[in-house]
């Protein structure tokens, strides 16, 4: 509780104040009544017929064109994840970057981030914005898109995932969920409250989440070096113990105003704030030709401060009985700054003493306009056009990372769209779309100015085969067009040293400086997809989906020596450039279903299971293993959940399983990443039909996580393996219907 205490103290002097003001507009538009509450006549409704939500969700996915998978709330919130991310691992093809039980950035196909785009309430979320600060008890729904539409957006080489904020309904009651979790002897409370109105007019809910957590971490380092030109050798151990906390709350909120039959506005603020501390030991000890042994230590700390506010707004209107227009608006910014030191403690031979601050400041406002036709017969043609203006500034003194360093940049993107979709015969229906999407960025990092200016044009196309229009099986094919645009950073970084650089001089070619490239190309993807399904009778399904991707422009830091203004000698830099093309395809394999209906007499467990497999060839590498930004060769899951009808009890679990691969990333280096396997189980006790007490175990039997670099060339040899440990998270949960 003292977390609490601090946190409401603390307000009125949090980190730029718009985090306050927008969240106490959040929460009075959450909580405050804004008209009172009528009796409504009513009304005979004739025959009501009731279904899951599973079925709901399940019936979603199949009358879609566009081939995709909708998780609706009774999945969400099944297992009792900490956030989003930790759901998302869970469905077919997607994976979480990163320690395993850690999270981590989200991934579709196995590929990096950038290419999966991600939208909340339908609009791209804005830079430095993290699905992790997503609770699910924010979220009503995701959809998850294997391939690109002119609607959502072609900026989405592996796909799109669409989180929809929460949504009022009548008859909802309040939820309150008080709980603490403990990972490696370290206690980490959370608590949230979900409240909903509804009026004659209006509706509206809100969502506060508060959490205090605290994470131990551990890892070692052994290198090995070999300098061939003068047979120097050197061997090094590193030794990093450390802890921190984050503490912070996020909130969101959807209010909404009905007016005139087909006229709706709805207002969606999103507010996060979050506060770190992290402390901890390094313990080094090397030999060196000519140098002999040597030992050094150094404590380390920082502390950092984030903060986001953000409002998106929908304003639909009917034009006619077979038009309307859609209005959508996003706006607000995030703000960070840190803090990090170094301080020696064995006599600073080899670790040297550090300090550096930063501050980031980045604005972003986005406009959307959207014009619908339904035209009878199962046709309707939808068109639009979008236009985001984001700025950024960033200051850090000294600069000792990639990422760091003055910089100025402001980025403008316009979009332009048209699609139809239309049922020919009651077998075959199409989607057909024309997107054409524009970005500038324009920068100055306190060195050069640069401006980058990019166009690319679209076309998409969509089927859906039913070979009976009664039956459950149906066929998807997709063929299209998208891409991935250079970050702002890679395009305008200045150049900055490699943090082990400072004070030791060792810039050679596995520890290379950095800067960006103004004139990088987006990568460009001709995609393929096909899908097999068949709904089964009882709820549930199976599928089977393939698809292959051709990538032009491949975007991969190339290290080189370079001349740098300032240094005498060249200097080894790694610089993003587009080195060619790429393939990459898989087949991802689905089934959910309840154990019965496969087994007689076999209990209703329900089980849901997948299975993907990845191949991928960067085709200017050597194989083999020149795969895409290390993409796995495969990913599962297996998992159930059961009720038991003797008691008021739930249980289920699922295991998560990725195996470990190599990926030759250029010429002379090779990059291995150790296999992920990630067990999860809970219970669930309803005490009452309004209190619920849930235990989770996170990453039951945790597996170290280890990588490993290895460098080999005529002048150099570096074997680096760095090992990392995990522990199992304990979190017990009261869940209360108010």
């Amino acid at each position: 509780m003292t977390f609490y205490v601090r946190m409401l103290v603390s307000l009125p002097v949090v980190h730029n104040n718009f985090v306050v003001r927008s969240l106490l507009a959040a929460i009075l538009m959450g909580a405050t009544p804004l008209v009172l509450s009528q009796t409504a006549p009513v009304a005979d409704m004739g025959k009501v017929e009731i279904t899951s939500g599973r079925d709901n969700d399940t019936q979603q996915r199949r009358e879609s064109t566009a081939s995709k998978i909708v998780i609706g709330r009774e999945e969400i919130e099944k297992q009792g994840d900490s956030n989003i991310g930790e759901v998302l691992k869970r469905m077919p093809g997607i994976t979480l970057g990163g320690n395993p039980g850690r999270g981590g950035g989200v991934r579709m196909r196995g590929l990096s981030a950038g290419y999966t785009q991600i939208l909340l309430d339908g609009q791209r979320v804005p830079p430095g914005f993290s699905i992790e600060s997503l609770t699910p008890e924010m979220v009503e729904r995701i959809e998850i898109y294997r391939a690109p539409t002119a609607e959502t957006g072609a900026q989405a080489i592996a796909g799109t995932i669409n989180i929809i904020s929460r949504e009022g309904r009548r008859g909802i009651p309040s939820e309150l969920k008080l709980g603490s979790s403990w990972q490696g002897g370290y206690l980490s409370p959370n608590g949230s409250y979900t409240t909903f109105k509804e009026f004659e007019n209006w509706s509206s809910n809100f969502t506060f989440s508060m959490y205090e957590n605290a994470t131990p971490d551990h890892s070692e380092t052994v290198l090995s070096r070999q300098y061939t030109s003068t047979s120097t050798t050197l061997a090094r151990t590193r030794i990093n113990d450390s802890s921190s906390t984050r503490d912070g709350f996020n909130s969101t909120g959807r209010l909404q105003f009905k007016g005139s039959p087909g006229e709706t506005l709805t207002l969606m603020p999103f507010v996060v704030y979050s506060r770190s501390h992290n402390s901890g030991t390094i313990a080094l000890s090397q030999t060196q030709t000519g140098s002999g042994a040597a030992t050094d230590s150094a404590n380390t700390s920082g502390d950092g401060n984030f903060g986001m506010a953000r409002l998106n707004g929908q304003w639909r209107r009917k034009l006619s009985a077979d038009s309307s227009m859609e209005w959508k608006f996003n706006t607000g910014g995030w703000d960070s700054t840190s803090h990090s030191y170094q301080t020696p403690t064995g006599g600073g031979s080899v670790l040297p003493s550090l300090s550096q601050s930063a501050t980031t400041r980045d604005r972003s406002v986005s406009l959307n306009g959207k014009y619908t036709n339904v035209l009878g017969g199962g046709h309707q043609w939808v068109s639009g056009a979008e236009i985001e203006v984001v700025r950024r500034t960033q200051t850090a003194q000294p600069v000792y990372s990639d990422g760091d360093g003055n910089m100025q940049a402001r980025t403008l993107k316009y979009a332009i769209y048209t699609q139809d979709e239309k049922q020919f015969t009651p077998n075959w229906s199409g989607h057909g779309g024309l997107r054409y999407e524009q970005m500038s960025t324009y920068g100055n990092n306190g060195e050069t100015e640069a401006t980058n200016r990019v166009g690319v044009f679209s076309p998409l196309l969509h089927a859906l085969w039913k070979p009976n229009p009664e039956g459950r099986d149906q066929v998807r094919m997709s063929l299209t067009r998208s891409f991935k645009a250079p970050w702002m950073q890679s395009l305008l970084a200045r150049y900055t040293p490699s943090r082990d650089d400072v004070g030791s001089n060792s810039n050679i070619a596995t520890n290379p400086g950095s800067k960006g490239n103004p004139g990088l190309r987006p990568e460009v993807a001709l995609g393929l997809d096909i899908a097999v399904e068949r709904y089964l009778a009882d709820g549930g399904v199976m599928s089977a989906a393939v698809f292959h991707r051709r990538v032009s422009n491949l975007i991969r830091n190339v290290t080189s020596l370079e001349t740098i203004s300032g240094i005498a000698s060249q200097q080894y830099v790694s610089i993003p450039q587009n080195v060619g093309n790429a393939i990459t395809q898989g087949i991802e394999l689905e089934a959910k279903f309840r154990l019965n209906q496969m087994v007689t007499d076999a209990p209703a467990v329900d089980i849901r299971s997948n299975i993907s497999f990845y191949e991928s060839n960067v085709l200017n590498i050597a194989g083999p293993n020149n795969r895409l930004d290390q993409q796995p060769s495969m990913t599962a899951n297996l998992g159930g959940d059961y009720r038991l009808r003797s008691m008021p009890y739930t249980v289920g679990g699922n295991i998560n399983m990725n195996p470990g691969y190599t990926t030759h990333s250029s010429e002379y280096q090779w990059l291995y990443v150790s296999q992920k396997r990630v067990m999860d189980v809970y219970g669930l006790w309803r005490v009452d039909p309004s209190t619920s007490w849930r235990l989770t175990l996170s990453n039951l039997s945790p597996l170290s996580y280890n990588t490993n670099s290895l460098y080999n060339s005529s002048s150099l040899y570096e074997d680096s393996t760095t090992r990392n440990r995990n522990w199992t998270n304990i979190q017990i949960r009261l869940e209360k219907k108010l």
